[in-house]
């Protein structure tokens, strides 16, 4: 159950029960929200998402449910996609390495090789659209790039995971922050040089796709993958995250801790009266004393000029802010300095294992 803007009571369902509501196996529903098939919503202010019971009966209210989502969202490999275009796998791979389509995932065998995935209503579309590149010569320009080792695959579907980033959100630093993912540290430190911006880009960086691998030789073949890395594709993220950093800092500037001057004490009013001449020196005594005389005997002049010491029992029971008041630091500065401490001890972090922003 959620509440909605306008005050109205929602009824949502978890996303394994809206999986198995839909017929879809846990792969096919996460690739369904990512595309868009599906929609779902943030709880709270956590990560996690849930699917309204209203999406759900739209979805089942389709003609060709389950059938149509499932075709939708199936996603086949190489010999698979040729099968579906009745070409050979090798011609098909010179046609998706030079660009003609985007792979929507990938995973690393056994061998760490990876392999890409195709949507098959895509492959099947293409087939439709583009009957000449299927038989016969390839055209002149085609052949050249691959004469030139060109290979899209990792370069298109980076492109199309940020467009499904960029469209499941509407705030400008996560937006920001989504770009900044496909650069390395190298060129997200010359595009963003205040450290404190970098911490909250990394804050709301985007979770690693599914099926990222455990291990760390694997893992580091699929970072290597999800980064920009031909010359023109890191200089269009580099311009487009300056100007995203540019709206997202007209929105609401990154956080920073409070400087030490802010929190100092202010400056007295007015300075404290001198200490008085005849205060600063001991009285003198009427007569010498004689070696033989007890000090205990001796008993101090009378002097109405200085006055009485306070008893420290008293002292101890007074509040702070009446002793305060007496000299020293007023007690308006050390309530100021409490307020400064308390906004920047109540400056919003992110929690470990927990992103502000809801990414699907």
């Amino acid at each position: 159950m959620r509440v909605d803007a306008g005050g109205r009571t929602v009824t949502t369902v978890t996303p394994a029960q809206a999986a198995r509501e839909l017929e879809l196996r846990r792969d096919e529903f996460r690739l369904a929200t990512q595309l868009g098939l599906v929609r779902t919503v943030p709880v709270g202010e956590t990560e996690r998402r849930r699917v309204e019971r209203g999406e759900i009966d739209r979805l089942k209210a389709a003609p060709d449910f389950p059938q149509g989502l499932r075709d939708r969202v199936r996603a086949v490999g190489t010999r698979e996609a040729a099968g579906l275009l009745s070409v050979p796998p090798d011609r098909f791979t010179r046609l998706v390495r030079t660009g003609h389509l985007s792979p929507v995932r990938f995973y690393l065998n056994r061998y760490r090789a990876v392999v890409w995935l195709y949507l098959a209503a895509e492959v099947t579309e293409f087939a439709r659209t583009n009957p000449a590149l299927l038989t016969g010569r390839l055209p002149l320009d085609v052949r050249e790039r691959l004469d030139a080792h060109e290979d899209s695959r990792s370069r298109n579907w980076r492109a199309r995971r940020l467009a499904l980033l960029l469209r499941a959100t509407d705030d400008p630093w996560a937006r920001a922050a989504a770009i900044a993912s496909i650069l390395d540290p190298v060129h997200l430190a010359e595009v963003v040089g205040d450290p404190y911006e970098r911490a909250r880009l990394d804050r709301l960086r985007p979770p690693p796709p599914p099926g990222h691998p455990v291990s760390a030789a694997a893992r580091e073949v699929a970072d290597r993958l999800a980064r920009a890395d031909e010359p023109d594709e890191i200089l269009w993220h580099r311009m487009s995250l300056a100007l995203a950093l540019d709206e997202a800092r007209g929105d609401r500037p990154a956080p920073h801790p409070v400087k030490a001057s802010l929190l100092a004490p202010l400056p007295l009013k007015a300075p404290l009266p001198p200490i008085s001449r005849e205060l600063s020196e001991p009285p003198e005594l009427s007569e010498p004393l004689e070696p033989s005389t007890p000090l205990e005997s001796v008993a101090a002049p009378e002097s109405p000029s200085i006055p009485a010491l306070p008893d420290v029992r008293v002292l101890s029971a007074r509040t702070t802010a009446e002793v305060v008041r007496g000299g020293g630091v007023p007690a308006r500065s050390r309530l100021l300095d409490r307020i400064l401490r308390r906004k920047a001890r109540a400056t919003p972090r992110g929690r470990r294992g927990r992103r502000p922003v809801s990414w699907p």
